[in-house]
């Protein structure tokens, strides 16, 4: 089992990995094999970081032979991916959304198809956009056809996802949510192996 952090921060170190690595930490504990990408350094060296929808279907000629290309063949491969962002102007930052846009080859293949996904968010205040920050991920996700993981019955992770404040590492409350989701994320992709396999 393979779940993949998505740290959609400008920061490598700054609020978002610290509510990332809580969730990592809590898929962890069910098994999973982690791994964090770092967004941000991915596409930084892209020659053209923005989707123009060059050609459709997408056959992602545009980074072709890139570490984007590398990065996408990985998440393909998880079971399941936590999304994560600071919040820029109530939604998600543009590196996030930049990397996104240009899984359009994933989506007409069908590599996330049945992925199991969850959402966290930091904003610098208390009610500082972080719901709506989750849910354009949740949009993202489900566009590509994942599993989206939201509250729990026993442990709740939040509503939709994590929200936590800066400094998300003094937010104990954001913290054990963040580890709740994490682990709901594994629990749920140990229970749909079998959809993935289909793909």
């Amino acid at each position: 089992m393979i779940i993949i952090g998505l740290n959609g921060s400008p920061k490598r170190e700054g609020n978002t990995a610290s509510i990332l690595r809580a969730a990592l930490d809590g898929s962890r504990e069910l098994g999973a094999e982690t791994e964090t990408i770092f967004v941000q350094e991915v596409m930084v060296k892209e020659k053209r970081p923005f989707c123009t929808a060059c050609e459709s279907p997408c056959r992602g000629i545009c980074y072709q032979g890139t570490e984007y290309e590398g990065v996408l063949k990985k998440i393909a491969a998880a079971d399941g991916l936590l999304m994560a962002s600071p919040v820029y102007f109530g939604t998600v930052s543009a590196q996030l959304k930049s990397f996104w846009d240009k899984t359009r080859r994933l989506r007409g293949e069908k590599k996330l198809l049945n992925t199991v996904g969850g959402a966290l968010s930091v904003g610098a205040a208390r009610f500082g956009g972080q719901e709506t920050t989750i849910k354009a991920i949740h949009s993202m996700m489900f566009v590509q056809g994942m599993i989206v993981v939201g509250d729990s019955h026993e442990k709740s992770p939040g509503h939709h996802g994590v929200c936590a404040q800066q400094p998300s590492d003094e937010d104990s409350h954001a913290l054990k949510r963040a580890f709740f989701l994490g682990k709901r994320v594994a629990e749920v992709c140990q229970a749909t192996i079998s959809l993935r396999e289909q793909r």
